[in-house]
């Protein structure tokens, strides 16, 4: 039995990391991917294991990522073992780019996307809250254009406009369905 590897996407500050910290706490089996990030390691949100750009090139190059990619002036890899991880049957949360989609689902056949959205207004304050960026830098993420999925993945949508344990029970619940709650 292979595992899912269920891509966390949407634009920033709609809470992608937060999300996957309470689904893992709501259902105990699903593997969270720890990314490993050039981002100094007091930089705050989700856990992540922090390395140089030298590190991470090192690491690059020597085939210890599954994928990896740079968005926002920052190097991105996930770790090789998430193979074993899937192999093994178990599910795994990954809060991935977009811009590695089609690479990931080329990769892992199984893997669904669990897409969060919020309204500007929230996406903005969220953002803002974070205290990383300047209200440009903000605008200018909230500007942009996110590339599609691939084709012939499956997406769930859910809004994380609310409480998030209102999202986490809506994620879950498609993720999933009654039929499947029985193993919980």
């Amino acid at each position: 039995m292979s595992g899912r590897l269920i891509a966390v996407i949407g634009p920033s500050g709609v809470g992608k990391d937060s999300v996957i910290a309470a689904m893992a706490r709501a259902r105990p089996s699903i593997h969270v991917v720890r990314r490993v990030i050039t981002r100094a390691p007091d930089a705050g949100g989700e856990p992540f294991e922090p390395v140089s750009r030298a590190t991470f090139a090192r690491r690059l190059t020597g085939g210890q990522f599954a994928l990896s990619w740079e968005a926002h002036g920052l190097m991105y890899g996930i770790p090789v073992g998430l193979g074993t991880i899937l192999s093994e049957g178990q599910d795994a949360l990954v809060n991935l780019s977009r811009r590695v989609l089609r690479e990931a689902a080329a990769r892992y056949p199984s893997m669904m996307i669990l897409a969060l959205t919020a309204p500007p207004e929230i996406l903005a304050a969220r953002l803002a809250d974070r205290g990383r960026e300047t209200a440009a830098d903000i605008a200018c993420r909230l500007g942009r254009r996110a590339p599609p999925v691939p084709d012939a993945v499956r997406v769930v949508t859910v809004a994380n406009d609310g409480r998030l344990s209102a999202t986490v029970e809506a994620a879950l619940g498609a993720l999933y369905p009654v039929s499947a709650m029985r193993e919980i």
